[in-house]
């Protein structure tokens, strides 16, 4: 069965990369970077979530590379990073701290951002020496450090034994998730989006999140089902903004206040009224907008120079 591809037209259309190139993490495994925008601008690195893929950030990647050099990867098993037998928040850091090291030169810092698994992705690394030495602040976005399943509210249970064990087992299924129509349109946007979630927004998301392949989808379900990253969180000792939607099923900000309360540098949690776990899909202004502004504060204008590759 052929996936589906992201849409062409609109907003979230994924721009082309100025290039492409191929990190190389600490077990071997290859991970796909795209990098947008002029080279020597402030960077940023995006980290997107479960079941999800750099096309995911289109409408910041399309903003932001105007007049920032723009970083996004495929994590392993999605987009265009092939699945790897390595799941586990280890594996997470060793792969942003390969493309912090391939696409960063020494010295040089970025705003990283990170969607869900992507913001995991953060917490996981953050004591990390790649990260410790290009992490300049970060923008989590509907994460979470801990109890992922038991606080989900996807189903409309009382919360307890009988909704956790019901919720991990719809989240870790190994059900194919099928062509993209409407009934598939209607689920995932109760599970995953806000209630005045535009057609555009759903389509794009239905079709990066149903291009996952189901084993790699059943893979890091049990990392997240298992995740404890507490203790992660308190080593992120960068200035930190968190941004949550109030409808999040998955990671409701529960967890948002959870990270705030443990970050070291927290500078604030924005909560948006209706919306739901894509944030960067249902709010893409706004989570662009916190991404610019971090770099204004926190990324020096004096940075090492940055030389210009090859396409790989």
């Amino acid at each position: 069965m052929s996936r589906p591809t992201p849409v062409t037209t609109g907003r979230y259309a994924p721009p082309a990369p100025v290039r492409e190139l191929t990190a190389t993490s600490a077990d071997g495994a290859p991970i796909h970077v795209e990098v947008h925008g002029p080279e020597g601008a402030p960077a940023v690195v995006l980290a997107h979530g479960w079941t999800c893929s750099t096309a995911f950030w289109a409408a910041q990647i399309s903003e932001l590379a105007a007049d920032h050099r723009v970083i996004a990867y495929d994590q392993r098993g999605h987009g265009r990073t092939p699945a790897s037998p390595a799941c586990s928040t280890d594996a997470l850091a060793d792969d942003l701290e390969a493309v912090l090291t391939a696409t960063l030169v020494p010295g040089e810092r970025a705003v990283i951002a990170g969607h869900s698994m992507g913001g995991m992705t953060v917490m996981a690394a953050s004591a990390r020496p790649a990260f410790r030495e290009h992490a300049a602040a970060v923008l989590l976005c509907s994460t979470g450090s801990a109890r992922l399943v038991p606080e989900s509210t996807v189903l409309p249970l009382r919360p307890g034994r009988v909704r956790t064990w019901i919720t991990g087992h719809i989240l870790g299924s190994r059900a194919p998730l099928g062509p993209v129509t409407p009934a598939a349109r209607r689920i995932l946007k109760y599970a995953t989006m806000g209630p005045a979630s535009a057609p555009a927004m759903v389509e794009a998301c239905a079709r990066i999140v149903h291009a996952c392949p189901r084993t790699v989808r059943h893979a890091w379900s049990h990392v997240l089902a298992t995740l404890d990253l507490d203790a992660a969180v308190r080593e992120v000792d960068v200035p930190a903004e968190i941004v949550v939607g109030t409808a999040d099923r998955l990671t409701p900000p529960v967890h948002a206040r959870a990270l705030a309360a443990a970050l070291p540098d927290c500078r604030g949690v924005t909560e948006l009224p209706g919306v739901g776990h894509m944030t960067p899909v249902e709010a893409p202004d706004l989570v662009t907008t916190r991404i610019r502004a971090l770099v204004t504060a926190h990324v020096s204008a004096q940075q090492p120079s940055v030389p210009v590759e090859e396409s790989a």
